[in-house]
């Protein structure tokens, strides 16, 4: 059996509790990523979803088990793993265009100064960047502006995976749709692998191939993966009237009120942690489906029956 692009293989990750004894933030989680997907993770505050997004860029050692990136075992920071966080990380001395050059320049070494400008320049373009704004230091820029240039800074270093903490979580609801946006956009146009944190559900789905869904901690999971079977492109106007939408809207947000907290549990032991894959579709003619009772989400099918 062919291994997905991005294998998490019986990760476990734990830290001292203060108290002389060790917290188990997540326990033999087993899942994998396909190249060029987009993957959201959705989860409860405290369940380990920053945690696993810094041992996937690196910036933090696993307990035990292995995360293997295009047949290659991740170990420390690297230019193949772009990250984004949700407080912008610009350098403040430097200006828009100055910070993204800064990384081109050294994924390219061998670029000429004109030819780092120009590739840096196209991709703040990509995010509606232009003109004096890509001169600005990032304190002259609004918290969206600063966020575009992380985007850009990002996918201009044509990471092989690029990892997403909450980037627009201190936005407001009108530029965060517009970042939104340009980030599928640029997405499209590289297909570069994106696994991303979030806790909007309504982000997830317009966004997602997939939605990892993490159980509470300690001792959390990823116990569901759900497809999104809305056609792409999507735009957010759009999807609310397709008729998969709130049924997968419905699951989440079960899952999220009560079986985060009801599948949470103690070790499992040697028990491998491998999530259900959740197909949802209410396109077709599904017997099982309910279409007499609007309030009661759909039967769930496993893309594996």
């Amino acid at each position: 059996m062919t291994k997905p692009y991005l294998s998490i293989e019986l990760l476990t990750q734990q830290f001292p509790d203060g108290a002389g004894g060790t917290l188990t933030v997540f326990e033999n989680s087993t899942f994998g990523v396909e190249q060029g997907e987009f993957v959201c993770i959705l989860g409860h505050s405290g369940c380990g979803k920053s945690t696993l997004m810094n041992v996937l860029a690196g910036l933090a050692e696993r307990t035990s088990g292995a995360v293997i990136m295009d047949g290659e075992q991740i170990s420390g920071p690297s230019l193949d793993r772009g990250v984004v966080f949700q407080n912008y990380s610009l350098l403040p001395w430097l200006s828009a265009l100055k910070n993204v050059m800064f990384g081109v320049a050294a994924r390219h070494p061998d670029w000429s100064k004109a030819e780092v400008q120009a590739h840096s320049e196209k991709y703040l373009a990509m995010v509606g960047l232009d003109g004096d704004a890509i001169h600005r230091k990032p304190s002259q820029l609004s918290g969206g502006m600063r966020q575009r240039v992380s985007i850009a800074r990002a996918f201009a270093n044509h990471p092989k995976l690029l990892l997403l903490d909450e980037p627009f979580g201190a936005l407001d609801a009108l530029t965060r749709g517009t970042i939104q946006d340009e980030l599928l956009k640029i997405w499209n146009g590289t297909n570069q692998t994106v696994f991303m944190i979030t806790h909007d559900i309504d982000e997830a789905i317009l966004l997602a191939d997939r939605i990892l869904l993490m159980t509470n901690g300690p001792f959390a999971r990823v116990a569901e993966a759900v497809e999104i079977t809305i056609p792409r492109p999507r735009r957010r106007e759009e999807i609310i009237d397709h008729p998969n939408y709130y049924a997968i809207r419905n699951h989440l947000v079960h899952f999220l009120g009560s079986r985060s907290n009801e599948l949470a549990g103690q070790s499992g032991g040697g028990t491998v942690h491998t999530p259900e894959t959740i197909r949802i579709d209410r396109t077709g003619n599904d017997p099982l489906e309910s279409d007499d009772d609007p309030t009661h989400p759909a039967q769930l099918r496993a893309v594996n029956e």
